[in-house]
């Protein structure tokens, strides 16, 4: 192995891709440490024990809130990715299902260092960082990112 395992809290960003057999999986994982969108990166992961690729692949789903453990793989050529050779994973949030009527509940969402309060009964939509701090009312879900632009450019450091 050679590197120092580390542990990233993030989000599952998109279906997951299986390998060979069902013996390994493929995802993206949005990892947000600080409350700055500069800092937020994606991290290809690759899953190769057998046990925690078939937990990937049947009980994971893109917007669930991940811990995963393992190693750092650098690129050796200029064509190479970097990815993080999953050992370990934890659930640590599921993201929201629908009702029996197909609604998704009201629900916490992230956007990297942002949260919003989406509810089905309304069309507006709270946003605040995640350190708490007042971001706006978007009217509408679509409308999310333009006021936490406006939020960004009102503030030196996306933060009061």
């Amino acid at each position: 192995m050679g590197s120092e395992e580390i542990s990233l809290d993030g989000y599952l960003d998109e279906e997951i891709v299986p390998g060979d057999h069902g013996a390994s999986a493929r995802f993206r994982l949005i990892v947000s440490p600080t409350d700055e969108r500069a800092d937020e990166m994606v991290m290809p992961c690759s899953v190769d024990d057998l046990a925690v690729a078939a937990a990937v692949l049947g009980d994971l789903e893109p917007g669930d809130q991940l811990r995963v453990t393992g190693h750092i793989r650098l690129p050796r050529t200029p064509d190479e990715p970097m990815w993080l050779a999953v050992t370990g994973l934890e659930l640590l949030q599921p993201v929201p299902q629908p009702d029996s009527t197909g609604a998704v509940p009201a629900a916490l969402e992230r956007y990297g260092p942002y949260v919003t309060y989406v509810d089905a009964a309304t069309e507006h939509v709270p946003v605040w960082t995640e350190t708490g701090t007042w971001v706006g009312v978007a009217n509408n879900p679509i409308g999310v990112d333009d006021v936490i632009d406006a939020f960004e450019r009102s503030t030196p450091t996306g933060d009061s």
